[in-house]
Parts: C-alpha cells; sequence; structure tokens
C-alpha cells in the first residue's frame, strides 16, 4: 500500500481508503462480515477510514470505533461526515444555512461521532452536504474555528454534492477548509478544471469518491466502498499496480463527460 501526504494537516495516508457507506445494515450488510473487511484492510495497510453519522445513524461509525480499539498501536485516521439537520441530500442554496448546519447541531453531531468512534479526537469532520451560498456565513466558520480549538477535531473538510465541483471554491478562501471529498473519475474528470487546481494552490487534500465504478484513475486518495474481504482484496491492490501510460490516460480523457450546473 503506497502513502500520500493528506495535504497541509501532514499525515500520511493509504492512497487508497476505506468508504463505508455499504455497511452498517445497508444492502443487507453483515456487522461480523463488515468488521472482518475493515480488519483485511488493516492488515494490508489501509489507514484512512471514511464514515458518516448518517451510513445507519451512527451504526457505522461504531463498527470503526472498535477497528480503532483493536489497532490502538496503529496510525489509522477517522473521517466522519455531520448529517444535514433538514436531512435534504443534495446540499440546495435556497435552504438557509441555519436549517442545515447550525452551530448547535455541528457541535452536537460531532460529540455523538466522537463518543460512537470511542476517541478524543475526529481526525477529519466534514459536512456531508454543500452549497456554496452559505460560505461567508460565520456561524458555520466560528463552530467550526472552535472545533479545532478545542481539540475536538483535528481536521474539517466538505462532501461536494456530486456532479459540482466547483461549488466549494468560495468556502476554500475561508482557510477552514482542509480536504474536499468529490466525485473523480475518468468519466467524471470535471474536478480537473477549478476545484483540483484551487486545493493544489492551498495544499488542501482531496478525497476522490466512486473511482472504481467507472474508471480508474491516480493522484488522489481514494474511497471505494467495501463490504466484504474480498472487496477489500481487490480494490487495495489496485495501490501497488503500475500507473496508467500518458498515452492511455489521453485516450481516456476523451471520454470525459461534460455537464454545466447551475451553482447560484
Amino acid at each position: 500500500m503506497q502513502n500520500r501526504r493528506f495535504g497541509r494537516l501532514g499525515w500520511d495516508a493509504s492512497e487508497v481508503g476505506y468508504g463505508m457507506w455499504g455497511m452498517a445494515g445497508w444492502t443487507g450488510s453483515d456487522d461480523e462480515q463488515s468488521l472482518a473487511a475493515l480488519e483485511r484492510a488493516v492488515a494490508l495497510g489501509c489507514t484512512f477510514f471514511d464514515t458518516a453519522w448518517a451510513y445507519g445513524d451512527g451504526r457505522s461509525e461504531r463498527l470503526l470505533g472498535e477497528i480503532l480499539r483493536r489497532h490502538r498501536d496503529k496510525r489509522l485516521s477517522a473521517a466522519t461526515k455531520i448529517p444535514p439537520k433538514n436531512r435534504r441530500w443534495p446540499g440546495r442554496a435556497e435552504d438557509r444555512i441555519d436549517e442545515v448546519f447550525p452551530a448547535d447541531h455541528i457541535r452536537e453531531y460531532t460529540e455523538k461521532s466522537l463518543t460512537n468512534l470511542g476517541i478524543d479526537t475526529i481526525d477529519l469532520q466534514q459536512f456531508h452536504v454543500w452549497s456554496d451560498a452559505w460560505a461567508l456565513d460565520d456561524l458555520w466558520q466560528r463552530a467550526v474555528s472552535d472545533l479545532k480549538t478545542e481539540g475536538l477535531v483535528r481536521g474539517f473538510g466538505i462532501s461536494v454534492n456530486r456532479w459540482q465541483p466547483a461549488n466549494v471554491l468560495r468556502a476554500l478562501d475561508t482557510d477552514l477548509v482542509d480536504s474536499v471529498q468529490v466525485v473523480y473519475n475518468i468519466f467524471d474528470q470535471s474536478p480537473e478544471d477549478m476545484l483540483l487546481p484551487a486545493c493544489q494552490e492551498r495544499d488542501i487534500a482531496v478525497i476522490a469518491r466512486v473511482p472504481f465504478d467507472e474508471g480508474s484513475l491516480t493522484g488522489s486518495t481514494v474511497i471505494p466502498g467495501m463490504r466484504k474481504p474480498a472487496h477489500v482484496n481487490e480494490n487495495m491492490r489496485i495501490s501497488d499496480s503500475q500507473p496508467l501510460s500518458d498515452d492511455l490516460m489521453s485516450e481516456l480523457r476523451r471520454h470525459r463527460w461534460e455537464r454545466t450546473f447551475d451553482l447560484a
């Protein structure tokens, strides 16, 4: 397993992380099988695990907490997400920020996640939805800053709505955002236009989700979803594969999908 520096936060993260959305009772998952898959990932060198309170109302977090307790001797990074208070996915510009991420909600769900994970500090706390219409609101900014100052979170990130990779650029200017999670693969290449250069300029980590379902990519920490040990074996070995050639990458980029969006 190869590692990458996780942006300005500075720690090393396995370049293939573990996306835990398929656990906690989703699509017939089994907790014992999920724990076995997580154990297999640790054995293969995975150190970055991405979950969310919304994955089973904290159940996925509790599964990760069990793994963290079993491996206190290892540097495993836990990333989770705060659900929108109004439970609307994806984030919409017409919703007020106090309906989605009011300050007391941000703190409440951070504390819930800390309890579920059984840790004192979350490595990476994230908003599970986003609209850049909320970027300049000082209430969420102050809440996130307080969580960092108090040591409840080490870093803060935003999970970007699918097909809207530019709908976070204003938030990056606050200097509070340490990572961005975005759909990025051979077909969804639009993050390369504006988001990736902006993150590179600010040394903000990029987490690519849905990386293998529709193609292959290099250059980011990726988080495929996995529910069984067999999934882990298949996905983790990607890290040790040879990078795609420049000629093949050029050919694959010809298949990019072009989309337009209203980001207001």
